[in-house]
């Protein structure tokens, strides 16, 4: 496994946020993580790429432990993170905030061709690389954040809800780059409230209660689970997931 997450326990001071959470994602697989808002999930990735420090639990990385190391070298070692609002900078402009993904890479050849694989995906970075990011759409920006956390080379991208606050047709362009970019060799970590489409793009899903794995399985298998669609997928939704 590419990545393993051992009895993951979280705390915000006295408050146990995230309690014995184990999960996996494979090389060049999509696993979607799902539940409820405040159920946990932004929680996990941060924590996954050492923004938070665990308070007990293992994360391994190509088989080897990284919850003792800094973020900077979780990235080094190829983990990417896109957060939930995108955080861009929006007085930078789309090439300044697309090179601040590069920040451990040294070889300026490797940033050129970075940059050139990242206008392939986002054609329209390309057309707007001279403008300022705060002035691009909410789906631009969030091409952008993609982007940005691709800069880096990642073996793996954490995307934190990255169908928030967009257009149904923006959402279906985003999930079709996310694809391509898993295509191409990446594997995904998907964290996101839209469960339907979370399950529809990925092979694996764990569904989060309460800081809990509550359900496990192929994403097939947990579309059509009762308590699935009823609990996020409107009841008797029924759903066509082959994942």
């Amino acid at each position: 496994m590419l990545l393993e997450v051992e009895d993951l326990i979280v705390n915000y001071g006295k408050i146990r946020a995230i309690s014995n959470v184990s999960l996996t994602v494979g090389e060049g697989e999509i696993v979607a993580l799902v539940g409820a808002n405040g159920a946990g999930k932004s929680t996990i990735l941060r924590t996954i790429s050492l923004l938070i420090r665990p308070a007990g639990g293992r994360i391994m990385f190509d088989g080897q432990q990284i919850h003792s190391l800094s973020g900077f070298q979780v990235a080094r070692k190829g983990v990417s993170h896109v957060p939930e609002g995108r955080k861009v900078v929006p007085h930078f402009t789309v090439a300044e905030n697309l090179r601040t993904g590069t920040f451990c890479v040294a070889d300026k050849g490797i940033v050129s061709q970075r940059l050139e694989e990242v206008y392939t995906y986002f054609p329209i970075l390309k057309k707007r690389e001279k403008q300022p990011s705060g002035t691009l759409s909410g789906g631009e920006q969030q091409m952008l954040a993609i982007g940005r956390a691709l800069m880096m080379g990642p073996r793996l991208l954490l995307l934190d809800e990255p169908s928030l606050g967009l257009a149904p047709l923006i959402i279906e362009d985003i999930y079709k780059i996310i694809k391509k970019i898993n295509l191409n060799g990446t594997a995904v970590l998907l964290v996101e409230q839209n469960v339907y489409e979370a399950l529809e793009l990925s092979s694996r899903a764990y569904v989060l209660e309460n800081g809990r794995i509550a359900l496990a399985g192929s994403s097939s298998e947990l579309a059509n689970d009762p308590r699935v669609k009823e609990g996020y997928l409107g009841g008797n939704i029924s759903s066509d997931c082959s994942n």
